[in-house]
């Protein structure tokens, strides 16, 4: 069966994302004593005593949300419900039983699922007597501890694990897409158009999107894992410590990813932000494709496409060999056609070139091409080899590699997409020194 499904829910700064990261052992969901700072669901895997599962850290339920936001926020810990096979409940151990933990008990019990009543904030022997006043709940069994500094938490994992159904670990590698773009872009309603589903928080307030969020999408029976990260905004613009960690997110985001879905907002333009974006995903070394999201705001769509296409390859020219699709997430129009192309651009990045072929290639190609003299002594290209794929990757084999200007290193690149093509995919090139002969 698939990965067990654990999924924490409570009332707003009980500590959720505190455990969150204790038991994937990592800093992946932001804390922060700011009630709130947890929107989307955040999914991870974890593991203890050899047992594997998939935790997911919620935001904070309100039974009587203050504002739309919250209210979705609501609404999303409740779709967490239904994928768990196990649910932990954490309460505050300093706060006691309020009104709000009730509400949730008593949704969580209508539920069926299993529960694990958790009271958290727990770190001593000293204050285990604070838990007795929450077996008014009506469970006999309570789980204290501190998510802080781990107090009680083994006794808690081993229970856990002990109602995990049995999962059989097979992996399966998906193209990993992410969905990046400065705030406010549309990625969000992106992602939730391409599931089917609202998976992700859609709201006016750029930001609103803060942790990177994971999901599973399937198209005609392929499954692709879709990340929705935090907008990344200029650096100078970054404020206080979540913004700056929200932005350091997309950044690792981007580093995991196969492809990256530059999502851009046809009504604004290109503007100095998608540069730093496009550059970020560049120097990564991912695939890339394009997004002109928004497109049901154009009048005149026909002139627009001719006035960005030619934008984009101005502002972003380092990056001329990704596709450019006009989409809108608001109205589903033309999202599916980034599947075709996704598949496309990964084919490309795994193309390796047989030795011979691109040897062959590489000595017609330096027939048109001037070399300039080092140092008064003729320079010499042996031989090119590919030694990598994901993104491919080329060694040129000569006698003086600082000695070939940006221009000749441009020729060779150009070369090699005309006669290889490698749609969407950056083409490392590097140049090693030979003794001559």
């Amino acid at each position: 069966m698939a990965k067990p499904v654990v999924v924490i829910v409570g009332r707003p700064n009980v500590g959720k994302s505190t455990l969150f990261n204790r038991m994937t052992k990592t800093y992946a969901a932001i804390v922060e004593d700011i009630p709130g700072v947890t929107r989307d669901r955040n999914y991870l895997d974890a593991e203890w005593e050899g047992k594997a599962f998939t935790v997911v850290d919620t935001g904070g339920f309100y039974p009587e949300p203050p504002e739309d936001i919250f209210l979705q926020i609501k609404e999303q810990a409740i779709f967490a419900l239904e994928e768990a096979d196990i649910i932990l409940h954490i309460l505050d151990g300093k706060d006691g039983l309020t009104p709000s933990d009730m509400e949730l008990i008593n949704l969580l019990r209508a539920s069926g699922k299993k529960v694990l009543w958790v009271v958290n904030k727990i770190d001593a022997p000293t204050r285990e007597e604070r838990v007795h006043d929450f077996y008014s709940i009506g469970t006999d069994e309570l789980w204290p501890l501190s998510a802080a500094t781990g107090y009680g938490y083994d006794d808690f994992m081993d229970k856990l694990i002990s109602l995990l159904p049995i999962y059989n670990g097979e992996k399966i590698h998906y193209p990993k897409i992410a969905v990046v773009g400065r705030s406010n872009v549309g990625k969000s309603t992106l992602i939730n158009t391409l599931l089917g589903k609202k998976r992700l928080i859609v709201s006016p307030i750029p930001g609103t999107t803060r942790d990177s969020i994971d999901s599973i999408c399937t198209f005609y029976g392929r499954k692709y894992l879709l990340i929705d990260t935090a907008g990344i905004r200029r650096k100078g613009r970054v404020g206080y410590s979540l913004e700056r960690f929200s932005m350091v997110r997309a950044l690792k985001s981007i580093e995991r990813c196969d492809i990256a879905l530059i999502v851009l907002s046809a009504d604004e333009g290109i503007v100095e932000q998608d540069q730093r974006i496009a550059g970020i995903v560049e120097s990564y070394g991912k695939g890339a494709v394009f997004l002109l999201n928004k497109w049901d705001l154009i009048e005149n769509p026909e002139e627009m496409y001719k006035n960005l296409g030619k934008e984009l390859g101005r502002k972003i020219w380092f990056m001329h060999y990704a596709p450019l699709l006009t989409v809108s997430a608001l109205e589903k129009k033309r999202i599916t056609k980034v599947f075709p192309i996704i598949d496309e651009i990964m084919k490309e990045r795994r193309k390796r070139i047989a030795t011979g072929e691109l040897n062959r290639f590489f000595r017609e190609a330096m027939q048109n091409m001037p070399l300039p003299k080092y140092k008064g002594k003729e320079i010499k290209l042996y031989y090119v080899t590919q030694v990598n794929i994901e993104p491919p990757v080329f060694v040129v084999f000569m006698n003086y590699p600082s000695a070939l200007k940006n221009a000749q290193i441009r020729y060779i690149e150009k070369g090699l997409r005309e006669r290889f093509l490698f749609k969407g995919t950056p083409v490392k090139i590097y140049f090693r020194a030979r003794e001559r002969k």
